[in-house]
């Protein structure tokens, strides 16, 4: 039911052509999984050209964390807790993202967006941390080009069965995630022995 009320809303957008996917992606509330491989459905109709619509499709899901990142930034904790679930967002994610930001810092920008169970909420303690909001921004354009390019191809690849693309790609985005938690670990621990041998010098 949810989903086909999605579904209209987004096929409505689409007559705002590239404006439309990016206005789709700034409302939280509508899945980008769910816009992306659509919106490489209608690349593979002929509606749209795929790297426009690519490119719609990561300033789309720049904008979304932005906002996230404002409710962070000019509302504290408190307001984030009391709204963050009208961006399907809970309370024990947002908790997993603030502790995530304090271990890895403004890095997390980029890396908690391969993360499940991160990517979403860590918008908001990066707000709240009042990280430079440009550095943010690129940290999330970067992070969403691929992710975004993976969902429009395999949409247009698979046309008409662009619903099979969600399942395909959460299936490797879990593996993806805990390689980068690997490196971060890895970079950090590198970073803290190479601090405490400049030390012993």
């Amino acid at each position: 039911m949810l989903e086909s009320v999605l579904l209209s809303l987004i096929e409505a957008l689409k007559q705002l052509s590239y404006f439309g996917v990016i206005l789709a992606l700034t409302f939280e509330f509508v899945p980008a999984e769910l816009v992306l491989p659509l919106v490489g459905y209608w690349v593979y109709q002929g509606d749209m050209n795929l790297y426009l619509a690519i490119l719609a499709g990561t300033v789309g899901g720049v904008c979304g964390p932005l906002t996230l990142y404002g409710l962070g930034r000019y509302g504290g904790r408190p307001l984030v807790l009391k709204y963050g679930k009208y961006f399907l967002v809970k309370e024990k994610e947002i908790d997993a993202a603030d502790r995530f930001f304090n271990k890895y810092g403004s890095g997390v920008a980029f890396f908690g967006r391969f993360i499940p169970g991160v990517r979403t909420a860590i918008s908001f303690p990066c707000g709240m941390a009042k990280m430079n909001v440009w550095l943010f921004s690129i940290y999330t354009f970067v992070a969403m080009l691929p992710v975004t390019a993976i969902y429009v191809y395999l949409g247009y690849k698979l046309g008409p069965k662009w619903k099979e693309v969600g399942p395909i790609v959460s299936q490797y985005m879990q593996p993806i995630g805990i390689g980068i938690v690997v490196l971060i670990a890895l970079f950090f621990i590198i970073k803290y022995v190479r601090n405490k041998q400049v030390g012993q010098s």
